[in-house]
């Protein structure tokens, strides 16, 4: 593993409980940063947090008030917050368009994308008095490409990557970077809400032949969170195994 110094950093990295944001705070926490797991299921934050010596807090993405209040918690616990990770997440079913309730599409929308949003307006004031900071947010290459069967979460991931390229604009002046990545999928428990056929669709488009790793996520964003990113922002970095085609 190679070493990305993160020391005295203290992030956040939201659905930390398991799969891609739990790699994400080990990697943190192996380059010396402090780090707040963010998750709706406390429990599993908490068996997480002991497991990697991070801090649980409890909280819903989709909740304004409760980000406030997971941020106060955050401060007190860590002494500040340079570095967000905006990686919690849903796939949803796999429907078409037209078999969509109106209440799916909202849900997932709101996880995937609102909760991007909530979580940038309540920690960037923070960064921008600190005069430093690094965001990073969980994309996807359905955000770009489209999936088929999978509208809603292809449209809340094409969502996050113009928010970041917005507000990586009106940032740059503030020494804060915000890039986000477009992985492949992962094998993790988020392929527990898409159908087999949805699965092999999109492992038949990785011209590597496999899914990402979680790990290899992990390294990517842990870069994009470092001092050494420093003239990189409001950009989409591929991490699709050669799919992305833009």
């Amino acid at each position: 593993m190679n070493q990305i110094d993160l020391k005295g950093r203290r992030a956040i990295v939201t659905g930390a409980a398991q799969g891609i944001g739990r790699a994400i705070a080990e990697r943190f926490i192996a380059s010396g940063a402090k780090v707040a797991i963010w998750d709706r299921d406390l429990d599993l934050a908490r068996v997480t947090a002991d497991e990697i010596g991070a801090t649980a807090i409890q909280v819903d993405v989709t909740d304004p008030a409760a980000i406030d209040m997971a941020l106060a918690t955050t401060e007190a616990a860590l002494g500040g917050v340079e570095i967000l990770v905006n990686n919690a997440g849903i796939a949803g079913a796999n429907r078409t368009v037209w078999d969509y309730s109106p209440d799916e599409w909202r849900q997932i929308l709101d996880i995937n994308l609102n909760g991007v949003y909530f979580c940038c307006r309540a920690v960037a004031p923070k960064l921008i008095a600190g005069g430093y900071g690094r965001i990073v947010n969980i994309a996807s290459i359905a955000g770009k490409e489209g999936n088929p069967n999978a509208s809603a979460y292809s449209a809340s991931k094409a969502g996050v990557i113009a928010l970041t390229k917005s507000l990586g604009k009106e940032l740059a002046g503030h020494d804060i970077r915000v890039n986000c990545v477009t992985p492949a999928a992962a094998r993790t428990a988020i392929f527990d809400q898409m159908s087999e056929e949805h699965i092999n669709y999109m492992l038949s488009k990785i011209p590597m032949g496999r899914f990402v790793e979680v790990g290899e996520v992990a390294a990517l964003v842990a870069w994009l969170a470092s001092e050494d990113c420093s003239f990189t922002t409001g950009q989409v970095i591929d991490i699709s195994g050669g799919r992305a085609t833009y």
